[in-house]
């Protein structure tokens, strides 16, 4: 009887503890700046499609973005439940209202990480798009979802939750204020900053917005989450953008630490960085570029489109 107890007693936690790994999956970049035929801008956004799932990475900057482009795409972005917010900033947040407006059977959920809303204060005033666009995103039928630890959104794909910020990476202005729920004035960190990421057989797949939470501090706490396995496709925006060699070349060997074997950057992760992580981790030009629209990864490698 106690052995049974004690059976009975493990199994959730063995259950809990299973994720499922991704067979089939094809990750495409909706808006960055680079484009060829398609509209470039200040902002990330990309679909995921995964065993049949799908889900939103962000929305872009401005209203018409991801739309337009999926529809050149042939991305239909119908009875899609899911849409994640990797932070609060407008060039991945601004789609959202007309997104939600021509497809009022998708995006009726929306993972956040806490923080989002908090006030930013500035020459302008406190608020900022999200928090302005709240209610009106609410009553478009949107129901905000906040994490704070890692957790499946959808089976198989998961939210890091809010990062530990283990190395002083600081991929942030340093110059922002926010006011936390205390009413505390403090130093604009983008707290909620998260990403996605899910596994699959040869390693997980990690998609970022803006990585404010610092790419290498986002390699391990993932690696703590599904310990023993490789992170060897990142993609995504990762603030790299303007850092000098040294910052770099450290960057690229946690990357190398991780298991990465392919890197797509987009948005602010850096034209001239990327190419330089190429070089430090030792990657070729097809296993290492810089996304632009249309860019995608599947479980064969990566698809650069036009933009090679």
């Amino acid at each position: 009887m106690k052995k049974l107890l004690l059976v009975l007693l493990f199994v959730p936690l063995v259950s809990f503890g299973q994720t499922n790994k991704i067979n089939n999956y094809k990750v495409t970049i909706l808006s960055t700046m680079l484009s060829d035929t398609h509209i470039g801008e200040w902002g990330f956004s990309a679909i995921i499609e995964a065993d049949g799932q799908r889900i939103l990475f962000d929305t872009g900057s401005r209203e018409n973005t991801v739309l337009q482009n999926a529809k050149e795409l042939n991305i239909d972005l119908n009875n899609i439940k899911d849409v994640f917010l990797s932070h609060n900033h407008k060039d991945h947040t601004g789609g959202l209202i007309t997104l939600r407006e021509k497809h009022p059977n998708s995006f009726s959920n929306a993972h956040v990480g806490e923080g989002i809303f908090y006030s930013r204060p500035n020459s302008r005033g406190s608020d900022h798009y999200i928090l302005n666009n709240k209610n009106k995103i609410q009553n478009l039928g949107v129901n905000f979802i906040s994490h704070t630890k890692p957790s499946q959104i959808i089976p198989g794909i998961w939210t890091t939750g809010k990062v530990p910020r283990k190395y002083d990476e600081k991929n942030w202005s340093e110059l922002g204020k926010m006011i936390d729920y205390n009413g505390k004035i403090t130093e604009d960190t983008i707290p909620e900053d998260q990403s996605l990421f899910f596994d699959t057989e040869n390693g997980i797949v990690l998609i970022s917005g803006c990585g404010h939470a610092g790419l290498a501090n986002t390699l391990e706490y993932v690696k703590t989450i599904m310990p023993d396995r490789p992170i060897y496709k990142i993609l995504g925006g990762f603030h790299l953008l303007k850092l000098d060699n040294e910052k770099l070349k450290w960057t690229a060997n946690k990357m190398k630490e991780a298991g990465v074997k392919y890197f797509v950057g987009a948005h602010c992760t850096g034209i001239n960085s990327t190419y330089k992580i190429r070089k430090f981790i030792g990657l070729s030009s097809k296993n290492a570029l810089v996304g632009s629209v249309g860019t995608y990864i599947n479980k064969d490698g990566i698809v650069p489109g036009y933009m090679e």
